[in-house]
């Protein structure tokens, strides 16, 4: 089988979705193999979906196992400098990720795509460009379906959405294109060599793809050594750009108008160049454009991402937890425009990060921050209208009782949701849920 000759014992690192997407795509591979499962976790989430020839390894490694294998397969959560997959790389063992199992199994084409944020949004529209034009399209990698999932159900197009950790793992990934979207601090508690680290990390992506995409308005995602075709998006009117029609803002290839960006659904500045950069995939993997369009006008965005959770008595309560870092909380923020108050919550495990960037932003806004969680005293200094909490229960609660119509309730935390929550969509759901209950405590009116 391709990209596994002469690979006769593989040991898996890490159950959950991946780990068993791993696991279940060597077991449909003709090829007899020795598959072991280690996850330091006492009790790993699907062990229970394990086959019985599979052997696992539970709440510690096992060092004979992976010493032994012909290969490892890695979850992306797994850092490579992790002290037992450093002695086994020493020993000579092959350790990859899940992507690169993909890349040498998938015989169709694949567009992917990176970044510190939006990888979501423009993986998600992609994949309805493709479908608005009839196109079998899978959907996933870093979002949704695992990717070695979607290769069982044999579609004719994949878009991909890749973290830097799964990059690490990946070096034989063939891409029709793939964008490299922006660049922010993240997950600097796993790149010891800072932004520099974490970014060559994403530029993998790059490795074997016919056509790169970068952000001309964030230079740090071009790729500085790079053979195939390359085109860019950005606010002005070079390639994949924004021109003036008539006094109003359209989407342009080149130069020729596409679309009005007031047509587009997504709201906010951020998203226009989201749009910019999926049209530039679509258009690469051959979707027809007004396919693309029609996409842009209907497709509204993600849960958890600026979602409007509740609009009542006057005041919204939008659940942004996707945005689990700094980043991604100033693109909320961005040309926000209210007629009352903002209250906004921030707080989580802060990965490393520090916040002295929000202070400019949040003396142009009325705003009142509510920090809570493990890093809740990393917010104390960035406004001077703080309220400090343990739980953001507690701050929506204190919400609830000063909050007046024309206000916006904001959760848009800039930190990861580990701390206090199984992750961001968790977190978002616990939000919404609070909301409602809420909402009717609320008169607007005081």
């Amino acid at each position: 089988m391709k990209g596994l000759a002469g690979v006769n014992t593989i040991v898996v690192i890490g159950l959950g979705m991946t780990g068993l997407s791993v696991v279940n795509h060597l077991m449909r591979l003709p090829q007899s193999l020795t598959i072991k499962v280690i996850d330091t976790r006492d009790n790993p989430p699907g062990q229970d979906q394990l086959p019985e020839s599979v052997a696992l390894c539970s709440g510690q490694w096992n060092t004979e196992w992976l010493l032994s294998a012909d290969m490892i397969i890695a979850s992306p959560g797994i850092a490579l400098a992790t002290p037992e997959l450093v002695l086994a790389a020493e020993a000579g063992v092959e350790i990859i990720g899940d992507i690169e199992l993909f890349a040498r199994e998938v015989d169709k084409p694949v567009v992917a795509i990176t970044g510190s944020n939006g990888k979501s949004t423009v993986t998600s529209l992609v994949g309805e460009m493709a479908k608005e034009a009839g196109i079998d399209v899978g959907v996933g990698g870093n979002i949704g379906f695992a990717a070695l999932d979607m290769l069982a159900q044999q579609h004719q197009l994949y878009v991909l959405e890749l973290s830097s950790f799964q990059l690490e793992t990946t070096s034989s990934l063939e891409l029709t294109a793939a964008v490299y979207l922006n660049l922010s601090e993240d997950h600097m508690d796993r790149y010891p060599g800072g932004l520099a680290q974490y970014s060559q990390a994403k530029m993998r992506i790059f490795d074997h793809a016919k056509l790169a995409v970068f952000n001309r308005d964030d230079l740090a995602t071009k790729p500085t050594q790079f053979s195939g075709s390359m085109t860019s998006f950005g606010f002005d009117e070079q390639a994949y750009g924004i021109v003036l029609v008539d006094g109003k803002e359209w989407l342009a290839v080149n130069g020729e108008a596409v679309m009005a960006v007031a047509d587009i659904a997504l709201v906010g500045r951020h998203n226009v160049a989201n749009c910019l950069a999926a049209l530039a995939l679509a258009d690469a993997a051959g979707i027809p454009r007004d396919a693309s369009c029609r996409a842009m006008q209907h497709y509204t965005g993600l849960a958890h991402r600026c979602q409007l959770a509740v609009n009542r008595h006057g005041v919204r309560w939008v659940n942004d937890s996707k945005a689990t870092n700094l980043a991604s909380t100033l693109a909320a923020l961005n040309g926000l425009q209210l007629e009352g108050k903002l209250h906004l919550l921030m707080g989580g495990d802060s990965k490393g990060a520090e916040f002295s960037e929000l202070k400019p932003v949040l003396a142009d806004l009325n705003v009142q921050l509510y920090s809570f969680g493990r890093d809740r005293h990393l917010f104390d200094d960035v406004t001077s209208n703080v309220i400090s909490v343990e739980t953001m229960s507690e701050a929506m609660e204190q919400v609830s009782r000063t909050v007046q119509s024309g206000d916006m309730v904001l959760l848009s935390p800039a930190c990861a949701s580990w701390d206090q929550f199984a992750n961001f969509m968790a977190r978002g759901d616990a939000f919404v849920e609070q909301a409602i209950k809420l909402q009717d405590s609320v008169s607007g009116n005081s």
